[in-house]
């Protein structure tokens, strides 16, 4: 359950969920406008309740879902209880009247193949499930029940202020959050747009009570008051047909009372004049420098087929030759840079540009903004090209009709956060595709963009100790000072003369989009082509018949991970590429063809997905700047600022996310501490680059696989190419790389019946939560073992979840879930907590698993089918696009197993298992105490926890356990598990 938005460096021009709304669409029937590849049916439905419902019928889906999105978000809050609609939102998942049992709504979906969350943004709340097909009616039944009858009981409501505590806790080292905060705080604070939207302890607890309130009553008092059938939008999506699925809505949610709430309205812009025209300095937790410069405009929403918002964005944020971007980058003063409408309401919004700035960078501040007006000036002089429009058009409407199916849970809430926004026959499209073209409406926005309108906000660890505020809830320390529109004209006239201009045509935008015809109709993939230099996998499109294609190259090179040094080199070639690319191919991803090309654990690797049309001339491009690499001084030197400020920045990651680093470290071969590579970045030159990069591609080997829209006999052409320019073309230094010294990734095999531990202090010491992650090794693939452990996870999930979220209330994030390191499986536990030391919180794992024996145990036969059934259900989900399918597929091949029916071969496994199996499973591996448990419990102590710490590891280990002071030495006096790959199965290949 989430407060906001997810995060991003600039809120995205496409369509947020948050927004007041127009005037409500009459009632009847209405066509809807889908993409044309679109089979599902649509049908708007208003129950006499007013609730406004969509129906989706899609008769080839495998799980149904459902989205309520209630137009009341915190903006709704009453004073002094900041927090109120996201807590409620929280309440609502514990039980109604109907349904009484705490938690029963969640173990129900967990239970049958299913997840459930929440969001509360600025004017919505959004609620939200997926689940298997034939669970839809019950299900639907509970989700109803929220909106119906809740019980909000005094003992839960107490509870689950602590998670809202936590929540809010995790949050507040995050600098996302503490400078949009920021944003907020620095405005009217009449408008509610300045509020603090999580909540805590000391607003939902400490201070109401002073204040004489109990805060029960008052939620209970808000949700009569705001949650009401004609302020609420509801999707539903099945593969019954729109009748049945419209005759199930009118059942379950008739129910929903209408208490006749007028819509919402917070009319009024959240910035006066005294808020513009302003500098913000802020001081970060991380490294590095961030300039966020941003105007009030007219909203986006009032002229959405117009698109104003989304051509301005177009251009402001374009990357490729004349851009803004293209001339700081060269001028080696950015590292980043988009542009687009975000914090929008039909009320209010925001246009931002967000530029992250290198050190030289920071030091140009002015001339950045100053760069930025003058190219701003430029487009308000250069009128509205029509071709630019056109060319907008093209790729929008590509991209809405060819777009990949997605999740059903995704599907409906990107639909049910609209619905209150546009008018029903532009719910799916929105304001996705521009429709008119208006150069007034567009050339209205760009006027908007002035000197007079501008709030700059300049976020550095360098402005520590020069700031005089601090922002109330997160804390962040600030300052600000006046910008008046002469102090930026000066700005603009001593900036750089360069060369902006506007961006050339797209070259990239797709004209083939038909379909190949492939005579191969392969369910799975199979080899098409293999010689000294390269190995290639072919899997021709039987499934989603879109002018799509996927590409995954990885370039197998024995010295990329050798040490800490050439693993930092081997990444700063890779971004080097990325950054040489984007010049030429920035249009590419613009055009809807997405590439990356990174390090991986044995060498790097080049994706690309998106319409074929021009993918082969894209991966031609890629190859030969691998061939004629040059290391570029002025580009190595912003690309080591960025790697130096990533690892510096380590240390700020939460400490979940230490502790996973902590278990990659023990278990997995040939990784290096994080404090290593920097270490060896800060030694590395450009000359170091130059000399490694013939030794790094001096012998290689590709495996490739290539899916979708394509040929075999293309895929042969463009695998010879790549064959061609690498290793056969006159002077190039690779060469093929012998069998002996081919990769792979090898897992750390703890020992039967001992439980490791590994202790380590948080290593950022502002940072009050504490973290445990408890592991449980079991078994290296193996179709019965794996569908045991898989399903055992399904069965203990939501109970964890219940007893140590819930119940204990140990802390916000609680997750049990199985792993799968290169073939090697387990059951893990990940907490993060405030309320206790890691050390105790392992002792709360065992005593759940020992409170679990007897659920599992007493378990009656017909729940185990039924888990069962709910497992089978998830296996046999299809593939959504290819790129769901691909990663399967590759998956596969790059792990070496090779397992291509794996999905079959484990359900016919599923239907033959018996509880006693399970049982035994358990018994064996799991239970507390078992004989062949093997445990890694990694334990992430806070500074609210350092006397447990210094206690833990000072004190003699329990028996059958054994403390890891020394994170090498333990892994190099392990055994490993074999590697599949080069194994059986590829031998006979």
């Amino acid at each position: 359950m989430d407060s906001r938005p997810r995060e991003t460096d600039a809120p995205a021009p496409a369509e947020p969920s948050d927004g007041a709304v127009p005037p409500a669409a009459p009632k009847g029937d209405v066509e809807i406008t889908k993409p044309r590849n679109d089979r599902r049916g649509y049908r708007r439905v208003v129950l006499p309740n007013a609730l406004e419902c969509l129906l989706v019928s899609d008769p080839d889906t495998d799980k149904a879902a459902a989205s309520m999105n209630v137009s009341v978000g915190y903006f709704c809050d009453p004073d002094g209880l900041e927090g109120l609609a996201h807590f409620l939102e929280h309440m609502l998942f514990y039980a109604s009247e109907k349904y009484p049992i705490e938690d029963s709504y969640r173990e129900y979906i967990a239970e049958h193949g299913g997840s459930t969350n929440a969001s509360t943004s600025r004017e919505h709340t959004n609620f939200f499930f997926d689940v298997n097909n034939d669970c839809l009616d019950d299900a639907l039944d509970r989700f109803a029940q929220f909106f119906i009858k809740p019980l909000m009981s005094p003992d839960a409501t107490l509870r689950e202020i602590k998670a809202v505590d936590s929540e809010n806790k995790k949050n507040l080292l995050s600098d996302f959050r503490r400078m949009n905060q920021l944003q907020k705080h620095i405005c009217l604070e009449s408008h509610p747009y300045h509020k603090f939207s999580t909540g805590n302890q000391a607003t939902l607890e400490v201070k109401p009570k002073e204040r004489g309130l109990d805060t029960r009553k008052e939620l209970i008092k808000f949700y009569n008051s705001n949650y009401s059938a004609n302020l609420m939008q509801l999707v539903v999506y099945g593969k019954e047909s729109l009748d049945n699925l419209q005759t199930l809505v009118e059942n379950k949610f008739s129910d929903v009372r209408n208490a006749g709430r007028e819509r919402f309205s917070f009319s009024g812009h959240p910035c006066s004049s005294e808020h513009l025209q302003i500098l913000v300095k802020a001081v970060p937790i991380k490294q590095g420098h961030t300039l966020r410069v941003l105007w009030p405009i007219t909203p986006n929403i009032r002229h959405y087929k117009e698109g104003p918002c989304k051509y301005v964005s177009h251009l402001i944020g374009h990357k490729g030759e004349g851009s803004l971007f293209y001339i700081l980058k060269k001028l080696g003063w950015v590292m980043s840079l988009n542009a687009g409408e975000g914090d929008w309401s039909y009320e209010f919004s925001f246009f931002y540009v967000v530029i992250k700035l290198t050190d030289a960078g920071h030091e140009h501040m002015e001339d950045i903004v100053g760069l930025l007006f003058r190219y701003i000036k430029l487009l308000q002089s250069s009128g509205t090209p029509k071709w630019i429009f056109d060319e907008l058009v093209a790729i929008c409407e590509t991209r809405f009709h060819y777009g990949d199916k997605i999740s059903p849970i995704n599907y409906v809430v990107g639909i049910s956060s609209k619905m209150q926004i546009y008018p029903p026959e532009d719910w799916l499209i929105a304001s996705s595709v521009p429709s008119k073209f208006s150069p007034d409406t567009i050339q209205s926005i760009l006027n908007k963009l002035t000197p007079h309108n501008v709030r700059i906000f300049w976020e550095s660890k360098k402005f520590e100790g020069h700031t005089n505020l601090k922002e109330p809830w997160y804390g962040t320390s600030y300052s600000v000072e006046a910008v008046p529109p002469s102090i930026i004209q000066k700005w603009v006239n001593k900036a750089p003369m360069e060369d902006l201009h506007l961006r050339k045509p797209n070259i990239f935008i797709p004209s083939d989009l038909s379909l190949k015809n492939v005579e191969e109709k392969a369910s799975f993939p199979f080899m098409l082509r293999k010689t000294l230099f390269s190995r290639v996998w072919y899997k021709p499109d039987t499934m989603f018949f879109t002018p799509k294609a996927y590409i995954k190259m990885n370039f197998h090179c024995p010295l990329s991970h050798s040490s800490p040094e050439s693993t930092v080199l081997t990444g700063i070639f890779t971004r080097l590429l990325m950054d040489y690319l984007n010049d030429y191919a920035y249009d590419a991803q613009v055009a809807g063809l997405h590439y990356a090309v990174g390090p991986n654990d044995t060498g790097f690797q080049i994706t690309m997905v998106g319409y074929n049309d021009k993918m082969g001339t894209l991966l031609e491009t890629v190859i030969g700047k691998i061939a004629e690499f040059e290391v570029k001084v002025d580009r190595f030197a912003v690309i080591k600022e960025t790697i130096t400020k990533e690892y510096e920045n380590f240390k700020f990651r939460n400490p979940k996310q230490q502790a996973l680093y902590y278990y990659s470290l023990i278990l997995k071969e040939q990784t290096w501490a994080w404090d290593e590579k920097l270490a060896a970045v800060s030694q590395i030159e450009a000359n170091d680059l130059q000399v490694f990069l013939p030794h790094l591609l001096g012998k290689m080997f590709i495996e490739c696989y290539f899916a979708g829209n394509l040929e075999p006999s293309e895929v042969k052409g463009v695998i010879q190419h790549v064959e061609y320019t690498l290793f056969n073309a006159p002077g190039r230094l690779c060469k093929a790389l012998p069998p002996s010294q081919h990769l792979t990734k090898r897992i750390v095999k703890l020992e039967r019946g001992l439980r490791y531990y590994y202790p380590a202090l948080c290593l950022n010491h502002q940072d009050e939560n504490s973290s445990l992650l408890h592991y449980i090794q079991i078994h290296q693939d193996d179709l019965k073992q794996n569908v045991l452990l898989q399903l055992l996870a399904l069965v203990a999930k939501q109970p964890a979840f219940h007893q140590l979220r819930s119940v204990e209330q140990l802390g916000y994030i609680v997750h049990l879930r199985q792993r799968n390191d290169s073939g090697v499986r387990g059951l893990q536990f990940i907490i993060q907590s405030t309320v206790k030391d890691p050390s105790n919180l392992d002792a709360r794992v065992e005593a759940f698993l020992k409170m679990f024996e007897g659920t599992l145990y007493q378990m009656p036969d017909a729940e185990f089918k039924s888990n069962v059934n709910a497992l089978i259900d998830m296996k046999l989900e299809k593939f959504k696009n290819i790129m769901e399918e691909s990663a399967f597929f590759w998956g596969e091949i790059s792990g070496g197993t090779l397992k291509f029916d794996r999905k079959e071969a484990e359900v016919a496994a599923l239907r033959d298992l018996k509880k006693e199996e399970l049982i035994e499973f358990f018994d064996n591996h799991i239970k507390v105490n078992a004989p062949q448990k093997k445990i890694l419990s990694i334990q992430v102590y806070s500074s609210l926890h350092s006397s447990e710490y210094e206690k833990i590891t000072n004190d003699e280990p329990q028996p059958h356990s054994c403390q890891i002071t020394d994170i090498f030495s333990f892994r190099r006096s392990r055994p490993l598990y074999g590697s599949f790959k080069g194994g059986v199965g590829q031998m006979k290949l």
